[in-house]
């Protein structure tokens, strides 16, 4: 509980969850389950499917209530970064990277490739995956992807490095693309769509961060984070010519290394999304982040929306409605197809003096103006600095369904939750 003291007045603040939580995953070590991708199937809301790393797969039938789990297999080696998205027939494609000989960073072929492995059951198996990328010994990082509901096209987008950590000048980063026309049994040629390189140390000079989204006519959105600011690219034929200049859409300071005391290393990934609904704010492209524009002790979630194709960007607005300094990071965002809300989920420290961290999400109803924020997290829960956090939690809604998904810690022990938030239970 956070306390705020006004001369000689206490005033205790606290906020209570009002949705069930419910534990998919826990586990001890190094790489226990984190960085969690989440997402609702389209053909039947009820199947939902989840990935974390290294290698886990989660499916669910009751709309997240119960799981089921296994470990996912692939001759091209499964090596975390986990995204699942799902197309409108209700297929799941879960996007990872590579490690095709096992031994890891040991090994010059060491994220070599992205791959996608494809479930038609449900999330119940899974194929042994297509890739794209495949350029050994420049290695292929941080990959999201996204599919088109109307011609089933998936589009990916990530990271190339020359060589991951490398501190020489002629050693470089850019964001790649690639696309499917055949439910990921084959992907084109990667395109480079980044103006600009950045070096490969995995920081604010870094060019990371690429979440691709898809417009109501087939428009292919794209942002990423470089050089403390966020940078946009678009394409209007299902990614095979980009605008000639990307577009840059705010400053964002501190924008891939926040320090975030209790996490061992903490970025403001920027998530694109747009509204594909039919409705009144049809086609607004919008773009989520976190920075510390107010102060490295004041982090704080950022909206950005863009109502002509991009071209230009409204002022940032803050998310989160907290009043005074606190850290609110690791952000991700999800648009509703059917209604076009927007929902974001992050972590917020607003309620205590120390690394005590709840977990909240804000929703807007009209179009990003304004938001309403609640706390959808049982109770805090306390970091481990000294074992991996993850670098992204994750969100999926359909037709008001809504699922988040995070991690925390109870010492040792990571574990992986969602909550039970369906919209259209409270209008």
């Amino acid at each position: 509980m956070r306390k705020i003291i006004f001369g000689f007045l206490l005033i205790s603040i606290s906020a209570h969850a009002q949705y069930k939580n419910v534990k998919i995953s826990d586990g001890n070590g190094q790489l226990g389950p984190c960085e969690p991708s989440i997402v609702i199937s389209p053909a039947n809301p009820n199947n939902i499917v989840a990935g974390t790393i290294l290698n886990l797969y989660f499916y669910s039938n009751d709309g997240g209530l119960t799981w089921e789990s296994g470990k996912l297999e692939s001759e091209y080696g499964v090596w975390g970064d986990p995204c699942v998205i799902a197309d409108i027939k209700g297929n799941f494609y879960y996007f990872h990277l590579s490690d095709p000989t096992g031994k890891n960073w040991a090994s010059p072929e060491i994220l070599d490739r992205i791959v996608c492995q494809k479930s038609t059951d449900g999330g119940k198996t899974w194929n042994n995956g297509s890739y794209m990328g495949l350029n050994a010994p420049k290695q292929q990082d941080k990959e999201w992807a996204a599919v088109d509901y109307k011609n089933g096209n998936i589009y990916a987008s990530w990271t190339q490095f020359d060589k991951y950590n490398s501190k020489e000048e002629g050693d470089s980063t850019r964001i790649l693309f690639s696309t499917s026309t055949d439910g990921a049994e084959s992907w084109s040629e990667p395109v480079r769509i980044s103006d600009r390189a950045g070096n490969c140390l995995d920081d604010d000079l870094t060019v990371e961060g690429a979440v691709p989204s898809v417009g109501p006519n087939g428009e292919v959105y794209i942002a990423w984070s470089f050089d403390d600011k966020i940078y946009f690219d678009m394409s209007t034929d299902h990614g095979k010519t980009w605008l000639p200049n990307d577009i840059v859409v705010s400053n964002q300071p501190n924008g891939w290394a926040q320090n975030i005391p209790g996490i061992n290393r903490c970025n403001g990934m920027p998530v694109t999304g747009c509204d594909i609904s039919g409705g009144e704010h049809n086609g607004t492209i919008y773009i989520n982040w976190t920075d510390q524009r107010n102060g490295d002790d004041d982090t704080d979630v950022f909206l950005s929306k863009s109502t002509d194709s991009g071209k230009t960007w409204t002022k940032p607005m803050i998310v989160n409605d907290d009043k005074f300094a606190a850290h609110q990071f690791f952000t991700w965002m999800s648009v509703d197809p059917i209604t076009g809300y927007i929902y974001i989920v992050y972590y917020d420290r607003r309620n205590y003096d120390d690394e005590n961290t709840d977990v909240y999400m804000a929703y807007s109803k009209d179009g990003g103006e304004t938001f309403t924020n609640e706390k959808i997290s049982e109770s805090p829960f306390k970091p481990n600095k000294v074992l991996f956090f993850g670098d992204y939690n994750n969100i999926s809604a359909y037709d008001g369904i809504v699922r988040p998904i995070w991690t925390r810690f109870e010492g040792t022990t990571r574990s992986v939750w969602t909550a039970i938030i369906n919209m259209k239970d409270d209008e």
